[in-house]
């Protein structure tokens, strides 16, 4: 049987200023929220960077897996500017994926020449137009607007061939005038990109230069370029090549949502290690240094380096010219959302204020305090290590031109 209280047992019903006091509470508290509130926007506009873009032309995850770049706006030259747009028919549904195809270019002349006081050499070649690597930071990106084309997942799945590159650079070595200096082989685009296992231009290149005695050094993130081992390995003992293995993270997701299709750290660490093995002197680099994002990894990576057998060491600061800002800031926010603010102040402090300075003597290292520590930790590193204690200095005193096919030698060993 349930039991009922008697009214004179019941609690007596709370005093009217207690119902005030409860009021006055909650508005102070709602005030106090007010306040913090203002305060945080007054610290968002005392932020120098701006607030995270919302890119409307993102592509979508399936349409652009395996790749870098996550957008794909129209290039910096074109008059109209194109974006997927979804009409409720679901016809992005039917989009096909980003696949990579290649062009054939037949360009005049393949020896790139620069006077650019910021890299050591002054020619270049460069057999691949675009990158299936697919770096997000690559510098190279922008130069795909000339083409017509975009920065993004473009410039990373439409790309351009010059099957003609070895004749082209036989030919201009042979010209009378022609002074020989040492070539950089794939500095715009990695010239061991995976295209080369099919097109096979940086070795028939190698091959003219060996045959001219020619020197040329090689930056790369591939292993493919073990393949020409049997070209480098013979023009090393002449003093003719080095290879250089640029290294970003030893982190294999970190390089692999950064550099998609890039040989793994361990991979580039073991081509090093063979290389060196081989009698190549080799050298790595720690390039780019992602401000809060790689930074950390500086001396484990020449540690690393040095272990396997690399004898040189360089490091380079992230730059984003022209459409690179766009498409890193779309990278590190959809990758490192929470570090977003913290990167760009800290690329803008590198900068003067700005994102990217492309005054020589700046773009490659920086200036201010920030900059300044990531130098004296590199030298600091590359002293303790025993790094480029000597710098590999290639020789030019084996240049000579080969007789033509057909052509007839004298009996002195001069061409007649």
């Amino acid at each position: 049987m349930e039991r009922r209280a008697h009214p004179s047992r019941l609690e007596p019903p709370p005093p009217r200023h207690l119902g005030r006091l409860v009021e006055e509470r909650r508005a102070r508290q709602a005030e106090e929220r007010r306040s913090a509130e203002r305060d945080v926007s007054a610290l968002s506009e005392m932020d120098a960077v701006a607030p995270p873009p919302v890119p409307d032309w993102m592509v979508d995850g399936e349409r652009r897996r395996g790749r870098g770049a996550l957008s794909n706006a129209a290039g910096r030259f074109e008059p109209q500017a194109r974006e997927a747009f979804d009409d409720g028919w679901q016809s992005l549904d039917d989009l096909p994926p980003f696949r990579t195809s290649v062009t054939v270019e037949k360009p005049r002349t393949i020896i790139n020449r620069n006077d650019s006081p910021d890299v050591g050499f002054d020619r270049s070649i460069n057999p691949y137009r675009g990158c299936e690597h697919g770096c997000v930071y690559c510098f190279a990106r922008p130069t795909h607007a000339y083409q017509g084309l975009s920065a993004g997942l473009d410039f990373e799945t439409r790309l351009f061939a010059k099957p003609d590159a070895p004749e082209l650079l036989a030919k201009e070595l042979s010209k009378p005038g022609y002074e020989p200096r040492t070539i950089a082989l794939g500095i715009n685009t990695d010239a061991y990109q995976p295209i080369e296992r099919e097109w096979r231009l940086t070795r028939r290149i190698l091959e003219v230069l060996s045959d001219f005695g020619h020197p040329v050094g090689i930056v790369t993130k591939s292993a493919l370029v073990l393949r020409d081992l049997d070209i480098l390995a013979p023009m090393a003992e002449r003093g003719l090549a080095k290879v250089a293995l640029s290294v970003t993270s030893l982190d294999p997701k970190l390089a692999r949502i950064m550099e998609p299709r890039a040989a793994t750290p361990p991979r580039r660490l073991d081509t090093i290690r063979r290389l060196s093995e081989a009698g190549v002197p080799t050298a790595v680099l720690v390039a780019p240094v992602i401000p809060a994002v790689t930074d950390a990894e500086m001396e484990r990576i020449l540690d690393a380096a040095v272990a396997a057998g690399a004898s040189e060491a360089g490091y380079v600061m992230l730059r984003v010219p022209l459409e690179i800002r766009d498409l890193f800031r779309e990278w590190l926010l959809a990758h490192f959302p929470d570090r977003y603010r913290h990167v760009l102040s800290l690329l803008k402090e590198l900068h003067g204020g700005r994102e990217y300075d492309s005054t020589f003597g700046q773009r490659m290292t920086g200036s201010g305090p920030y900059a300044w520590t990531m130098a004296r930790r590199f030298e600091i590193a590359v002293e303790r290590l025993g790094l480029n204690r000597r710098h590999t200095r290639l020789t030019t005193r084996h240049f000579s031109r080969p007789p033509r096919k057909g052509e007839q030698l004298s009996l002195f060993g001069e061409e007649a």
